[in-house]
């Protein structure tokens, strides 16, 4: 019978990795608590129309990696391949306006894109979300940066470079299409398929093409700063000056436009040089108009979105510490099969006093359950055989220093702890 293997692009999360997403995850939760971000769970699979409307029709997204699928009741339904509209759908589902102004949210969990794998992109992806709705302010976009910025840092990333940019709004976005259509107009011929139909319909994606030809002819392409509206570049300059007065270190880059269509205003991404050529390790921007476009009320939100594996692989590759991997501190050893039934009842006391405890399920000799507690990184041993069930004690020994006591039964728990805290 052939083997089943995991589809192409996903992968499963071993132990020798697992504890490392932990360690990045309770990085998260902290950070968010510090900023004021509730979480939230958020279904794994919305209406199509959710998706289709809130990103865009003409983005990669949703024209090429969306995972969607007809169910019993012929409803498309689609795996979310971001967050975003989820949390706009919920925010207006459960009618959070009520709530203070504004609503700060974040979330984590898998998504779903149907791209070609490659190091740190994958079809099934983790990613954490972090969004504030339900302000203009040019703080809070500030806010938001920090918030990312923070995060990485409190992980120990370094030499990250922040990109920023604006992508207007609908008042003044038509006029740089008219100046993009202009000049794309000219080098249709040298634009990929995909390009050529967006000329168009929306030059902007033009600008996100990762073809290294469409790429060389964006360079000269026409910045956004000149078609902007007053109250766009106002902003801008806000969000800029704000980033400065904290401490950021930026740049601005007239191509970015991100790979999503509901953004207004600001746009931004921290790029890491460890990724190659797929070099964003976070990105983000403000949102003003995609409640609307999804059939709900004004809503000026902005957040940022940042994908677990790559900032596992950025860690990695910069020699970042994740912390203790966990492991047992006690290891139990029974030195005859006649104490193992004992044995079991000593490691279910311990674990019920708050210590983590393992213990050998395999019948093996005493030398091998001390070569399992050495590889499980275990603090102690701690010992019973029959001398010790008839004298009511454990004989408890420090793994790491080889000093070994013999403990009474009831007092072997205060007595780790005991050790524990004097070292």
């Amino acid at each position: 019978m052939t083997e089943i293997k995991a589809p192409r692009g996903v992968r499963d999360i071993l132990p020798d990795e697992s504890w490392k997403w932990a360690y990045v995850l309770n990085h998260a939760h902290a950070v968010a608590g510090d900023f004021g971000y509730a979480e939230v769970h958020l279904p794994i699979f919305e209406h199509t129309e959710l998706f289709s409307r809130g990103i865009g029709e003409t983005t990669d997204v949703v024209e090429k990696e969306m995972y969607t699928f007809t169910d019993r009741g012929d409803r498309s339904l689609t795996l979310r391949p971001e967050a975003t509209a989820s949390m706009v759908r919920s925010y207006i589902e459960h009618d959070m306006a009520e709530a203070g102004q504004p609503v700060k949210l974040w979330c984590a969990g898998p998504m779903f894109r149907y791209e070609r794998p490659q190091k740190g992109r994958y079809r099934q992806f983790w990613q954490l979300d972090f969004e504030a709705l339900g302000s203009s302010n040019p703080m809070v976009d500030v806010e938001i940066i920090e918030l990312s910025l923070e995060l990485f840092r409190r992980l120990g990333l370094t030499n990250l470079e922040v990109m920023v940019n604006s992508v207007g709004c609908p008042k003044c976005r038509p006029v740089y299409k008219g100046r993009l259509m202009a000049y794309f107009g000219a080098h249709l011929d040298t634009l990929c398929e995909s390009c050529v139909s967006r000329y168009s319909r929306n030059p902007l994606r033009i600008l996100d093409c990762k073809n290294p030809q469409c790429r060389a002819v964006t360079e000269d392409a026409p910045g956004i700063y000149d078609s902007l509206c007053e109250d766009c570049r106002t902003h801008f300059t806000s969000v800029t000056d704000g980033m400065t007065r904290l401490g950021a270190t930026f740049h601005v880059d007239k191509r970015l436009v991100r790979g999503l269509d509901y953004y207004t205003k600001t746009a931004y991404e921290v790029l890491s040089g460890q990724l190659g050529a797929q070099n964003a390790v976070c990105g983000g921007g403000r949102y003003d108009n995609l409640s609307e476009a999804v059939g709900g009320p004004a809503l000026p939100s902005v957040g940022f979105a940042t994908g677990l594996d790559r900032i596992i692989l950025v860690m990695e590759e910069q020699g970042c510490s994740f912390g203790k991997r966990p492991a047992p501190l006690v290891y139990m050893i029974a030195q005859t099969p006649a104490v193992r039934t004992e044995a079991q009842i000593l490691t279910a006391s311990l674990r019920r006093s708050g210590l983590a405890v393992e213990m050998d399920y395999l019948g093996r000799s005493v030398k091998a359950q001390f070569k399992a507690a050495s590889t499980l990184g275990a603090r102690f041993a701690a010992i019973i055989g029959e001398s010790e069930m008839e004298k009511g004690t454990v004989s408890l020994k420090d793994l790491e220093s080889g000093e070994q006591v013999e403990v009474l039964r009831h007092d072997l728990a205060g007595k780790i702890r005991k050790l524990c805290e004097s070292n």
